[in-house]
């Protein structure tokens, strides 16, 4: 695949992280204001973080609200996709783009593990800081975007000035 092949597609997906990590974070708002997550489910509370916090995603997706169980789910999926977003960068040859993906997909990823903690603990500053790395993500994708735009805008003129 050609430098320009892969800016184009790595452009289009990391749009669509951002248009997925936006939604994300608006099914999060709505379950922040409309579900209630009970003291005592399975994972409520573990000793173990990672042990407690599967079994707190497992009951979120099965026995949760129906806005809780598309977070979660939702929550993810976009862990894969934002790493098939870092996996992808490398296909372009810039470090700045491949730096940014990178840095948005561990993002993405600790919103993820911090919304996990906050099924576990119910601690409302883990809501927080989830919501403000989904954010820092976005701003990650946007980054890699607009980096992208002008490689390819820097390439088209190159192409035509030959």
């Amino acid at each position: 695949m050609n430098a320009s092949r892969a800016a184009l597609g790595l452009r289009r997906f990391a749009l669509g992280a951002v248009v997925l990590v936006l939604i994300q974070a608006s099914v999060g708002m709505v379950v922040n204001l409309d579900v209630t997550i009970p003291d005592h489910h399975p994972g409520a509370r573990p000793s173990n973080y990672l042990s407690g916090s599967a079994s707190s995603i497992g009951w979120a997706i099965s026995h949760g609200a129906p806005a809780l169980a598309i977070h979660v789910t939702l929550g993810l999926a976009l862990v894969i996709i934002v790493i098939g977003v870092a996996v992808r960068a490398f296909a372009v040859p810039s470090t700045p783009v491949r730096a940014w993906s990178i840095l948005g997909a561990l993002l993405v990823i600790g919103a993820g593990f911090n919304g996990a903690s906050f099924l576990d603990f119910n601690n409302d500053i883990s809501s927080l800081i989830m919501a403000l790395l989904a954010f820092a993500a976005v701003a990650c994708y946007a980054i890699v975007i607009n980096l992208l735009a002008g490689q390819l805008a820097a390439r088209t003129a190159g192409a035509a000035g030959s």
